[in-house]
């Protein structure tokens, strides 16, 4: 059984905190990261049926896309349904993590999904994002404490690029060092010149984990003073960043007869399970290019045109927006905040699953789009 720190390391590492627009409330909300957990629900939102479900099903943590708190509060009371709702799963030990918009721009994140459910090809990011700070450090290790040093380093935080961990670079090579009379070598006397084989180890890490990461190989090395370089570096991040652009394959799979708008259309509603969508533009238009954002990203139709799209797909859009489209003949469709999003959630329950062998999880089963069609 999984303690809760895992879960959130595990989340943080699909959902990077680099990725976090600067007004959102990410991360652990609520709970004890010492408590094992056995039970996790996710939801979009986190709501007083949905809390009721978490609660009466046992769930020790609920994975939800909104933050229960976007500001800060001065008061958590059970006056109003909010606080009723914090107090009660407090009450029953459940914790609250929310990733919200780290998780639409992360590389497996809500829209690299829809873009897949849509079945677009050659994805890429509207807007990539700018690659976070890291380091990569160098410490030379003698032979016989390779494993530790190196394993110590991998479980501060060091060691992980994209979707592989416990990265690392090894070389060999002759250390030489003499100590002085007041030195108190781990190897030789004082005084003595000596040569030790070592290995030089390469690893890169997060900017915010290098302090950590440093102590922890300092506490795992041998060495009364430990020879170790700390190097900037920075990767561009092409697979990361605000919404998703990609191709719709043409009919005729040779290119040569382009998908409609109408058809688009269609498509969307059959993959996302929805009766209807609202839309600006011609049914007979072509479209090859199709940008997309999940929940409320009218304000992405500009970036959206800037990348050449055909067609622009987000949840919701002001009056004005559709107008813009309609003016600059990119088309815009409007599927639903709830339909655009609901659906990675629900993947998330069975990828956590996949994570920690034998934790239950379930995508909220009372959770319903709180916009209904008459």
């Amino acid at each position: 059984m999984p303690l809760l720190a895992e879960i959130v390391a595990w989340l943080d590492r699909e959902a990077p905190t680099h990725l976090v627009e600067e007004w959102d409330n990410t991360g652990l909300l609520l709970g004890d990261r010492q408590r094992h957990v056995d039970r996790v629900l996710t939801c979009l939102t986190l709501t007083e049926d949905v809390a009721h479900e978490a609660v009466n099903r046992g769930a020790q943590l609920v994975v939800s896309h909104h933050p229960i708190f976007f500001k800060a509060i001065k008061k958590l009371t059970a006056d109003d349904p909010q606080g009723r709702m914090v107090l009660r799963l407090a009450a029953a030990g459940v914790a609250v993590f929310s990733a919200h918009t780290r998780f639409d721009s992360a590389r497996s994140g809500i829209n690299q999904g829809l873009a897949e459910r849509l079945g677009l090809v050659e994805i890429d990011s509207l807007q990539p994002a700018s690659a976070p700070d890291s380091f990569k450090l160098v410490v030379m290790v003698p032979r016989t404490h390779v494993e530790v040093v190196r394993q110590a380093m991998w479980n501060a935080g060091a060691g992980v690029i994209g979707e592989y961990t416990d990265c690392s670079f090894l070389m060999p090579g002759v250390g030489s060092f003499r100590g002085t009379s007041s030195s108190n070598p781990a190897i030789g006397e004082p005084g003595e010149f000596q040569t030790v084989e070592e290995y030089r180890i390469d690893m890169v890490c997060p900017a915010p984990l290098v302090d950590q990461v440093i102590a922890a190989m300092k506490k795992a090395h041998p060495y009364e003073e430990t020879a170790f370089d700390i190097v900037p570096r920075r990767a561009p991040q092409m697979d990361v960043g605000v919404g998703r652009t990609g191709l719709l394959p043409s009919i005729d799979g040779e290119g040569q007869t382009p998908v409609r708008l109408g058809d688009f259309l269609e498509r969307v509603k059959e993959r996302l399970g929805i009766p209807s969508v609202q839309y600006s533009g011609r049914l007979d238009q072509p479209v090859r290019r199709v940008g997309i954002a999940c929940g409320s990203a009218g304000e992405l139709l500009r970036l959206a045109r800037q990348r050449r799209c055909d067609v622009f797909l987000t949840g919701e859009a002001r009056f004005h927006t559709a107008l813009e489209a309609r003016e600059s003949s990119i088309a815009l469709v409007l599927a639903g905040h709830y339909a655009t999003e609901r659906p990675a959630m629900e993947r998330l329950a069975s990828t956590l699953s996949e994570a920690f062998p034998g934790l239950e999880t379930w995508p909220s089963t009372s959770e319903r789009d709180p916009l209904q069609i008459f």
